[in-house]
Protein backbone atom coordinates (compact mmCIF):
# COMPACT_ATOMS: atom_id res chain seq x y z
CA UNK A 1 0.00 0.00 0.00
CA UNK A 2 1.20 3.30 -0.89
CA UNK A 3 2.23 5.53 2.17
CA UNK A 4 0.78 9.42 1.40
CA UNK A 5 2.39 12.56 2.98
CA UNK A 6 -1.50 13.12 4.41
CA UNK A 7 -1.40 9.91 6.02
CA UNK A 8 1.96 10.88 7.74
CA UNK A 9 0.79 14.03 8.97
CA UNK A 10 -2.55 12.68 10.39
CA UNK A 11 -1.10 10.12 12.60
CA UNK A 12 2.01 12.68 13.60
CA UNK A 13 -1.15 14.89 14.72
CA UNK A 14 -2.50 12.01 16.41
CA UNK A 15 0.30 10.33 18.29
CA UNK A 16 2.75 13.42 18.39
CA UNK A 17 5.59 10.94 16.95
CA UNK A 18 8.19 12.23 14.93
CA UNK A 19 7.81 12.33 10.83
CA UNK A 20 9.81 9.41 10.77
CA UNK A 21 8.62 7.33 12.71
CA UNK A 22 5.24 7.54 12.14
CA UNK A 23 6.10 6.59 8.20
CA UNK A 24 7.72 3.84 9.36
CA UNK A 25 4.96 2.57 11.71
CA UNK A 26 2.85 3.22 8.48
CA UNK A 27 4.76 0.98 6.59
CA UNK A 28 5.03 -1.87 8.75
CA UNK A 29 1.57 -2.42 9.32
CA UNK A 30 0.51 -1.99 5.56
CA UNK A 31 -1.11 1.68 6.24
CA UNK A 32 -4.02 0.73 9.19
CA UNK A 33 -3.71 3.92 10.88
CA UNK A 34 -4.87 2.48 14.54
CA UNK A 35 -2.25 -0.11 14.52
CA UNK A 36 0.36 1.98 13.44
CA UNK A 37 -0.85 4.26 16.08
CA UNK A 38 -0.80 1.54 18.66
CA UNK A 39 2.75 0.03 17.94
CA UNK A 40 3.81 4.35 18.32
CA UNK A 41 2.32 4.25 22.21
CA UNK A 42 4.48 1.21 22.79
CA UNK A 43 7.48 2.20 21.68
CA UNK A 44 6.68 5.21 23.69
CA UNK A 45 6.07 3.84 26.46
CA UNK A 46 9.35 1.10 26.16
CA UNK A 47 11.16 4.81 25.51
CA UNK A 48 9.93 6.31 28.26
CA UNK A 49 11.21 3.55 30.44
CA UNK A 50 14.77 3.22 29.37
CA UNK A 51 14.81 6.59 30.35
CA UNK A 52 12.88 6.73 33.67
CA UNK A 53 16.42 6.06 35.41
CA UNK A 54 17.89 9.42 34.19
CA UNK A 55 18.03 12.27 36.24
CA UNK A 56 15.37 14.75 36.06
CA UNK A 57 16.61 17.86 37.85
CA UNK A 58 15.51 20.81 34.88
CA UNK A 59 12.48 22.05 34.21
CA UNK A 60 10.00 24.23 34.51
CA UNK A 61 7.69 25.66 37.62
CA UNK A 62 4.02 26.67 36.49
CA UNK A 63 1.13 27.81 38.71
CA UNK A 64 -2.35 27.79 37.58
CA UNK A 65 -5.20 29.79 39.07
CA UNK A 66 -8.95 30.24 39.58
CA UNK A 67 -9.88 33.10 41.86
CA UNK A 68 -9.32 31.82 45.12
CA UNK A 69 -8.22 28.47 44.53
CA UNK A 70 -4.35 27.88 42.84
CA UNK A 71 -1.85 24.70 42.03
CA UNK A 72 1.62 25.00 41.52
CA UNK A 73 3.53 22.10 39.69
CA UNK A 74 6.91 21.10 38.65
CA UNK A 75 7.54 19.39 35.54
CA UNK A 76 10.64 18.15 35.10
CA UNK A 77 12.82 17.88 31.90
CA UNK A 78 16.70 16.62 32.12
CA UNK A 79 18.23 20.08 30.34
CA UNK A 80 17.32 23.65 30.27
CA UNK A 81 17.39 23.21 26.19
CA UNK A 82 14.15 21.05 26.68
CA UNK A 83 12.97 23.45 29.67
CA UNK A 84 12.35 25.64 26.93
CA UNK A 85 10.70 23.15 24.09
CA UNK A 86 7.48 24.92 23.20
CA UNK A 87 6.10 21.28 23.33
CA UNK A 88 7.58 20.82 26.76
CA UNK A 89 6.13 24.17 27.79
CA UNK A 90 2.45 23.47 26.41
CA UNK A 91 2.93 19.90 28.14
CA UNK A 92 3.32 21.74 31.91
CA UNK A 93 0.93 24.49 31.41
CA UNK A 94 -1.93 21.38 30.76
CA UNK A 95 -0.56 19.63 33.89
CA UNK A 96 -0.94 22.76 35.45
CA UNK A 97 -4.48 23.14 33.65
CA UNK A 98 -5.22 19.76 34.74
CA UNK A 99 -3.88 19.92 38.46
CA UNK A 100 -5.99 23.06 39.06
CA UNK A 101 -9.74 21.23 37.35
CA UNK A 102 -9.12 17.83 39.53
CA UNK A 103 -7.69 19.30 42.91
CA UNK A 104 -5.49 16.35 43.31
CA UNK A 105 -2.04 16.78 44.44
CA UNK A 106 -1.29 12.35 44.65
CA UNK A 107 1.27 12.84 41.77
CA UNK A 108 1.00 8.91 41.11
CA UNK A 109 -3.16 9.29 41.21
CA UNK A 110 -2.50 12.48 38.65
CA UNK A 111 -1.13 10.55 36.22
CA UNK A 112 -4.57 8.82 34.96
CA UNK A 113 -6.22 12.31 35.13
CA UNK A 114 -7.27 13.94 31.72
CA UNK A 115 -5.51 16.91 29.93
CA UNK A 116 -7.95 19.65 28.14
CA UNK A 117 -7.08 17.42 24.87
CA UNK A 118 -8.84 14.00 26.36
CA UNK A 119 -5.28 12.60 26.67
CA UNK A 120 -4.21 11.32 30.08
CA UNK A 121 -1.29 12.94 32.05
CA UNK A 122 0.77 9.63 31.54
CA UNK A 123 -0.11 9.16 28.00
CA UNK A 124 0.78 12.84 26.83
CA UNK A 125 4.08 12.65 29.06
CA UNK A 126 5.17 9.51 27.30
CA UNK A 127 4.57 11.10 23.89
CA UNK A 128 6.44 14.10 24.63
CA UNK A 129 9.31 11.90 26.01
CA UNK A 130 9.30 9.91 22.95
CA UNK A 131 9.19 13.23 21.11
CA UNK A 132 11.80 15.11 22.57
CA UNK A 133 14.01 12.04 23.71
CA UNK A 134 14.29 12.66 27.29
CA UNK A 135 12.71 11.76 30.80
CA UNK A 136 10.06 13.60 31.67
CA UNK A 137 8.61 14.16 34.88
CA UNK A 138 5.60 15.30 37.05
CA UNK A 139 7.55 15.88 39.91
CA UNK A 140 4.99 17.31 42.79
CA UNK A 141 1.65 19.72 42.76
CA UNK A 142 0.42 21.63 46.23
CA UNK A 143 -2.63 23.60 46.10
CA UNK A 144 -3.73 26.79 47.94
CA UNK A 145 -7.66 27.45 48.77
CA UNK A 146 -9.42 28.93 51.10
CA UNK A 147 -8.11 32.17 52.21
CA UNK A 148 -9.23 35.57 51.74
CA UNK A 149 -6.28 36.41 48.96
CA UNK A 150 -4.89 33.87 47.33
CA UNK A 151 -2.03 35.25 45.21
CA UNK A 152 1.22 33.71 42.89
CA UNK A 153 4.52 35.07 41.68
CA UNK A 154 7.31 33.12 39.60
CA UNK A 155 10.25 34.58 38.69
CA UNK A 156 11.31 33.11 35.26
CA UNK A 157 9.62 29.85 35.06
CA UNK A 158 12.44 27.90 37.86
CA UNK A 159 10.87 29.92 40.98
CA UNK A 160 7.17 30.03 41.86
CA UNK A 161 5.44 31.23 44.94
CA UNK A 162 1.58 30.52 45.70
CA UNK A 163 0.27 32.61 48.76
CA UNK A 164 -3.42 33.10 50.69
CA UNK A 165 -3.99 35.75 53.03
CA UNK A 166 -6.35 36.41 56.01
CA UNK A 167 -7.03 39.93 54.95
CA UNK A 168 -5.02 41.99 52.65
CA UNK A 169 -5.25 42.32 49.19
CA UNK A 170 -3.81 40.75 46.51
CA UNK A 171 -0.76 43.50 45.52
CA UNK A 172 -0.13 42.99 49.02
CA UNK A 173 0.19 39.05 48.47
CA UNK A 174 1.88 39.39 45.49
CA UNK A 175 4.34 41.29 47.19
CA UNK A 176 4.94 38.39 49.82
CA UNK A 177 5.08 36.12 47.45
CA UNK A 178 8.01 38.15 45.52
CA UNK A 179 9.52 38.26 49.17
CA UNK A 180 9.20 34.35 49.51
CA UNK A 181 10.80 33.73 45.92
CA UNK A 182 13.80 35.99 46.34
CA UNK A 183 14.42 34.98 50.44
CA UNK A 184 13.48 31.80 50.23
CA UNK A 185 12.49 31.72 54.21
CA UNK A 186 12.24 27.74 55.30
CA UNK A 187 8.68 28.55 57.84
CA UNK A 188 6.64 30.84 58.22
CA UNK A 189 7.04 31.62 62.19
CA UNK A 190 9.25 30.98 64.47
CA UNK A 191 6.58 28.33 66.63
CA UNK A 192 6.93 26.14 62.95
CA UNK A 193 10.08 25.56 63.66
CA UNK A 194 10.82 22.41 64.02
CA UNK A 195 12.26 22.04 68.25
CA UNK A 196 15.43 19.33 66.95
CA UNK A 197 16.17 21.77 64.80
CA UNK A 198 16.31 24.69 67.26
CA UNK A 199 17.68 22.28 69.59
CA UNK A 200 20.80 21.37 67.45
CA UNK A 201 20.87 24.84 66.38
CA UNK A 202 21.05 26.07 70.05
CA UNK A 203 24.13 23.03 70.77
CA UNK A 204 26.60 24.66 67.99
CA UNK A 205 25.62 27.84 68.91
CA UNK A 206 26.47 27.37 72.97
CA UNK A 207 29.70 24.82 71.58
CA UNK A 208 30.91 28.30 69.96
CA UNK A 209 30.21 30.66 72.65
CA UNK A 210 31.95 28.46 75.41
CA UNK A 211 35.43 29.11 72.91
CA UNK A 212 35.19 32.67 74.61
CA UNK A 213 36.13 31.46 78.19
CA UNK A 214 33.04 34.33 79.41
CA UNK A 215 31.24 33.29 82.22
CA UNK A 216 27.86 31.01 81.91
CA UNK A 217 25.13 33.68 82.07
CA UNK A 218 27.04 35.92 79.62
CA UNK A 219 27.58 32.89 77.23
CA UNK A 220 23.58 32.00 77.88
CA UNK A 221 22.46 35.41 76.77
CA UNK A 222 24.76 35.68 73.78
CA UNK A 223 23.47 32.08 72.89
CA UNK A 224 19.37 33.48 72.73
CA UNK A 225 20.79 36.61 70.93
CA UNK A 226 21.93 34.23 68.39
CA UNK A 227 19.23 31.94 68.37
CA UNK A 228 16.69 35.15 67.57
CA UNK A 229 18.53 36.03 65.40
CA UNK A 230 18.86 32.19 63.43
CA UNK A 231 14.84 32.30 63.93
CA UNK A 232 14.53 35.60 62.44
CA UNK A 233 16.90 34.51 58.78
CA UNK A 234 14.57 31.30 58.75
CA UNK A 235 11.30 32.81 58.75
CA UNK A 236 9.20 34.83 56.67
CA UNK A 237 7.50 36.84 59.55
CA UNK A 238 10.56 37.52 61.15
CA UNK A 239 12.57 38.26 57.86
CA UNK A 240 13.27 42.17 56.42
CA UNK A 241 10.98 42.83 53.59
CA UNK A 242 12.71 42.90 50.33
CA UNK A 243 11.64 45.67 49.03
CA UNK A 244 12.14 47.69 52.60
CA UNK A 245 14.54 46.12 55.12
CA UNK A 246 13.30 48.76 57.88
CA UNK A 247 10.31 46.62 58.37
CA UNK A 248 10.34 42.86 59.00
CA UNK A 249 7.20 41.14 56.51
CA UNK A 250 5.65 40.53 60.18
CA UNK A 251 4.91 43.99 60.74
CA UNK A 252 4.18 44.47 56.57
CA UNK A 253 1.47 42.32 57.67
CA UNK A 254 -0.14 43.31 61.17
CA UNK A 255 -0.10 46.76 59.54
CA UNK A 256 -2.48 45.52 56.78
CA UNK A 257 -4.69 43.79 59.13
CA UNK A 258 -3.50 40.65 57.55
CA UNK A 259 -1.90 37.04 58.25
CA UNK A 260 -0.49 34.22 56.21
CA UNK A 261 -2.88 31.23 55.98
CA UNK A 262 -0.25 29.25 53.67
CA UNK A 263 2.74 29.68 51.21
CA UNK A 264 4.26 27.18 49.05
CA UNK A 265 7.81 27.89 47.51
CA UNK A 266 9.16 25.18 44.38
CA UNK A 267 12.55 25.84 43.12
CA UNK A 268 13.39 23.54 40.00
CA UNK A 269 15.68 20.68 40.67
CA UNK A 270 16.15 21.74 44.57
CA UNK A 271 16.89 18.41 46.79
CA UNK A 272 17.46 16.59 43.58
CA UNK A 273 20.98 15.17 43.44
CA UNK A 274 22.25 16.44 39.42
CA UNK A 275 24.99 14.08 38.15
CA UNK A 276 28.08 15.79 37.97
CA UNK A 277 29.91 14.50 34.76
CA UNK A 278 33.93 14.37 34.81
CA UNK A 279 35.13 14.48 31.18
CA UNK A 280 38.41 14.41 32.20
CA UNK A 281 38.16 10.91 34.33
CA UNK A 282 36.51 9.79 31.28
CA UNK A 283 38.58 10.50 28.63
CA UNK A 284 41.75 9.04 31.15
CA UNK A 285 39.86 5.92 31.37
CA UNK A 286 39.35 5.82 27.66
CA UNK A 287 42.77 6.12 27.40
CA UNK A 288 43.90 3.38 29.37
CA UNK A 289 41.25 1.06 27.93
CA UNK A 290 42.76 1.51 24.34
CA UNK A 291 46.37 0.92 25.70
Amino acid sequence: MSITASMVKELRERTGAGMMECKRALVETNGDPDLAAENLRKAGAAKADKKAGRVAADGRVVVAQDGSKAVIVEVNSETDFVAKDENFVAFAEAVAAAALASGTTDVAAFANESLADGQSVEAARTALIQKVGENIGVRRIESVAGADVVASYTHGARIGVVIALDGGDEALARDVAMHVAAMNPQYIAAADVPADTLETERRILTEQAAESGKPAEIIEKMVSGRVNKFLKEITLLGQPFVKDDNITVGKLLDGAGAAVRACVRFEVGEGIEKKQDDFVAEVMAQVKGAS
